[in-house]
């Protein structure tokens, strides 16, 4: 006997029929919603060596498998721990969706939340928080810039005079967008400045030092930096870490509150697995990513279409279109010189090209919603 499905309107109906045809050693294979209905279809065998063989030729049967193949793939690459790359991988062939990109995007709306930041005004404070070079202050000037090239009003305020100039970064920062700096020493004075300023801008922003997750005076220090003003803290963590140490390190900022998750340096790293362990581990919602080094680009929103055109490769086809225009640049520009003009008997000089990177190129139109 090889594989036998059961389709029916409800899991445990499913059940019942695998229960009463093949017994209780049945062993499942696979578990998906049915085509074209929304009932619920399991596969199941009685001998794992049925089984094996099974799933072997699953991965076999055409678009479906290789999306989720894709999908897995690209989850093994950006380094997500094998329980939760599992988890997503699953959640994406229970879908039935054959397209890879759509695929990857179900898989991570089905695990995680997408939760931005507000643009035009928040009723409470946003205070960013993350281990020292996450990345804090320039993701708080990234956000004044993008509220402020929309015409709102935008306080901003620091807290970090435990970095050796912190301030004056942010500063330099501020100025160009013409934003007041408010400079403050202590809870009691950050809670002062932010009533303050209550009432008086759409958006205010805080910077807070960088601390040191596994430190208690660290985390209980912050903590009452975030109690003295009622602000909502946001996680800000740098792409490419570890996985483990980044789903510990956002374990500890949602103690003190933390629900969001801004991720940034994209346009330094390879890997997102930290921080979808950060995300998951701590329950965190993904709100906004940076993908620049410039104050006025390379943030925005994140969503699941868009994470998952981040994570997974270039197709084929456009890999090829590129270099297809690229030849056609090549070839109506005397500067360049083409692979043909490369030739031996080509009569022109060869003229050597960096090799193009192999990693995914994260820039500020690289967040397709």
């Amino acid at each position: 006997m090889r594989l036998k499905s059961f389709t029916a309107s409800t899991m445990a109906e499913a059940m019942e029929m695998v229960r009463a045809e093949l017994g209780d050693d049945a062993i499942i294979v696979s578990t998906q919603r049915a085509a074209g209905t929304k009932g619920v279809r399991i596969t199941a065998a009685l001998e794992q060596a049925d089984v094996d063989l099974a799933i072997a030729e699953l991965f076999e049967e055409g678009d479906e498998s290789g999306a989720i193949e894709t999908v897995r793939d690209a989850f093994t690459r950006h380094g997500v721990p094998q329980r939760l790359a599992d988890r997503l991988v699953n959640a994406a062939r229970t879908l039935g969706i054959r397209d890879p990109v759509q695929a990857c995007a179900a898989a991570l709306d089905a695990g995680f939340a997408f939760a931005h930041l507000p643009e035009h005004s928040a009723p409470r404070p946003f205070m960013m928080v993350g281990a020292p070079g996450s990345g804090k202050s320039i993701a708080v000037a990234k956000l004044a810039a993008r509220s402020v090239l929309k015409s709102r009003e935008v306080a901003v305020i620091t807290c970090d005079n435990i970095r050796a100039g912190a301030t004056e970064q942010l500063a330099a920062f501020t100025r160009i967008l013409e934003v007041e700096l408010i400079k403050t020493r202590g809870p009691e004075s950050l809670r002062r400045a932010v009533e303050s300023a209550a009432g008086m801008f759409d958006l205010v922003l805080i910077d807070s030092p960088g601390l040191n997750p596994f430190r208690k005076t660290d985390m209980d220090f912050l903590h009452e930096l975030v109690e003295a003003a009622d602000v909502e803290p946001v996680m800000v963590m740098a792409a490419g870490g570890d996985p483990l140490e980044a789903g510990e390190m956002a374990e500890s900022f949602a103690e003190l509150g933390a629900a969001r998750l801004f991720a940034s340096r994209l346009d330094t790293s390879r890997r997102l697995g930290g921080v979808l362990t950060a995300a998951d581990a701590a329950g965190l919602a993904l709100c906004d990513v940076s993908a620049s080094p410039h104050v006025a680009s390379g943030i925005a929103p994140i969503s699941p279409l868009s994470l998952a055109h981040l994570m997974l490769p270039e197709p084929p086809a456009a890999a090829g279109a590129e270099a297809a225009a690229a030849e056609t640049a090549a070839a109506n520009d005397d500067s360049v010189v083409s692979p043909a003009a490369a030739r031996p008997d080509s009569g022109k000089p060869v003229a050597a090209k960096p090799a193009k990177p192999t990693a995914t190129h994260w820039t500020d139109e690289a967040f397709p919603t």
